[in-house]
């Protein structure tokens, strides 16, 4: 019984669309936009957010970052403060390797900016990075060919790089890079490992342009006290990060020399803080898109209220009909309510329709960033559209169940 009045309900809704087509159009047009710019400022923000955490991906999440300005800011605390603070050294790295108990593995990342050259090619603006050994257990890199560098070539300082995939198609086109050479400041380097292509985003170039190199041989090349580093210590197994983060900060202030009144004058990071504060951003912007939203939605609520009541009014001698044959008012207030739903769900479905072809042309003509229209992102959309049906619809349905029989066929 449902079942067909819901089907009889979706088709008198159909015919209401086709014999109606410019004003029913216009009375659900609230609802469409409504619905589409919900659902597909949502379909953005669900992209921008999965693009953003993207980054941290290759970051494993028992593993804390030692550096000089914490990556969430307290509004209370003095920027300048952050300012003045010292990086950390390859040195301090060395000595909390051996302080830190809970600690797996203790590495070191520093680096800079560069342009490497191979003949008459050069790929500028590449990212070189200075990483210590236990880099690899920190930072989960996909190399594709070759490998990660040895405990002898750290030690003896060997010129050895691993390149971004950008930055081979560019020196080494159609060719094997590996154990071929390449120039970065006038020193040649060898060619050990390839990390595989990440591709564009609307945050940078992932891997791609990096170039990797043992910190060793990085400092015959760079100045480290004026480059931006970085301590990464990674969690043992069955150790959780509050107990690490504590014993990091207790190690490393004796190293910086601070009384113990003083105030901690580095920063200890983990992804967590970044992904949090990412959700609330875009926490607030849902928040934002419902405030606006909801606003259009309501106006199309009261435009489908005013179909709804003009149907009442065409079918009363029908609506008189049958409650006169036994029809309970249950039944009259469920057509009309069934009916309403059906339409918001015909203009909900042209909205989602909308967002699916703006999310294919994005995808078609966009290079570095690529839109997501998941199935909770459709699935929310119909569910709007059906509350809004029943708050459109409960009114007009209401005054439809109510109406006496005798009078209702009078106004034939």
């Amino acid at each position: 019984m449902t079942r067909r009045l819901f089907v009889e309900s979706f088709v008198q809704a159909w015919q209401s669309l086709v014999t109606n087509r410019l004003r029913t159009m216009l009375s659900l047009l609230g609802v469409m936009i409504g619905i589409f710019m919900i659902t597909a400022v949502f379909a953005v923000s669900d992209s921008l957010e999965e693009n953003i955490k993207g980054i941290f991906s290759s970051v494993r999440s028992d593993v804390l970052f030692v550096e000089k300005m914490p990556w969430t800011f307290s509004s209370d605390y003095p920027w300048w403060k952050y300012a003045v603070r010292k990086d950390p050294t390859l040195e301090d790295a060395e000595l909390l390797s051996g302080r830190l108990p809970s600690a797996r593995s203790v590495a070191f990342q520093t680096g800079n900016m560069g342009t490497l050259e191979r003949g008459s090619s050069s790929f500028a603006g590449a990212r070189v990075a200075a990483v210590t050994l236990d880099y690899l257990d920190a930072i989960e890199l996909d190399i594709e060919d070759g490998r990660f560098f040895t405990a002898r070539e750290m030690q003896a300082g060997m010129p050895s790089v691993i390149l971004g995939r950008d930055i081979i198609e560019r020196l080494f086109p159609g060719e094997d890079p590996l154990g071929q050479s390449c120039v970065l400041e006038g020193r040649r380097l060898r060619v050990i490992g390839v990390l595989a292509q990440e591709g564009t985003s609307l945050v940078g170039e992932g891997s791609d342009d990096l170039v990797l190199m043992p910190v060793t041989f990085a400092r015959q090349l760079m100045n480290f006290k004026a480059l931006k580093a970085s301590i990464l210590i990674r969690a043992k197994e069955g150790v959780d990060l509050e107990t690490l983060k504590g014993e990091v900060i207790a190690a490393y202030r004796p190293l910086r020399r601070l009384h113990p009144r003083d105030e901690s004058d580095f920063a200890v990071n983990e992804v967590e803080m970044l992904t949090s504060f990412i959700d609330r951003i875009f926490g607030q912007l849902e928040n934002g898109v419902w405030f606006i939203g909801v606003f259009a939605i309501l106006i199309g609520c009261f435009s489908v209220a005013n179909i709804m009541f003009v149907s009442v009014k065409e079918r009363t001698p029908l609506i008189g009909v049958q409650k006169a044959l036994g029809a309970k008012r249950s039944f009259v207030l469920a057509q009309f309510l069934t009916e309403a739903v059906a339409l918001c769900i015909i203009g909900a479905m042209m909205a989602l329709l909308a967002v699916e072809l703006l999310v294919l042309a994005v995808n078609a003509t966009s290079e570095g960033f690529s839109l997501v229209f998941g199935l909770n992102r459709f699935l929310l959309g119909l569910g709007i559209a059906v509350v809004s049906g029943i708050v459109a619809g409960l009114a007009p349905a209401m005054q439809a169940a109510r109406m006496d029989p005798v009078e209702a066929m009078r106004a034939a």
